[in-house]
């Protein structure tokens, strides 16, 4: 079998089929289409589709990973060679988001971070509701 229909991808890759399809509108992935106009994907394409679902679980966005596979000549399968130097752009991006989180955690502890006065500690930590000037949400928490 040197091609693969969606539920055949799907099923091998653990990706359902309507996420496949918006991989593919999104130019992740690509497929032939039959006379019969059904799709079918090159075998390649489970690798492609491990690149997008690897990447997206150590916090990229689609588009980050559309932007790291349109570095690869038209259609190829990334490499480990492309991972690694893929994922040696990305370190400084997830250094940041890795602080980020750790900031939050710190500072989770101390204070609801709302400014909506609705605690008994807002009243020590936001006198005055001085954080109403920051805008709404959860300002003490953002970075």
């Amino acid at each position: 079998m040197s091609e693969l229909t969606i539920g055949e991808l799907s099923e091998r890759s653990g990706v359902s089929t309507s996420a496949l399809r918006f991989y593919e509108e999104r130019g992740l992935i690509e497929s032939r289409r039959t006379t019969g106009n059904q799709r079918r994907y090159a075998k390649a394409t489970l690798r492609r589709v491990a690149f997008v679902r690897t990447a997206q679980r150590v916090g990229l966005s689609l588009e980050e990973v559309a932007d790291a596979l349109a570095t690869l000549p038209l259609g190829r399968t990334p490499t480990k060679a492309d991972w690694a130097r893929l994922s040696r752009s990305w370190r400084p991006r997830l250094d940041e988001q890795i602080r980020r989180i750790e900031l939050l955690r710190d500072r989770l502890d101390g204070c609801i971070g709302c400014g909506c006065l609705s605690l008994r500690t807002c009243t020590l930590v936001n006198p005055g509701d001085y954080l109403a000037e920051d805008g709404p949400g959860a300002v003490r928490l953002q970075p």
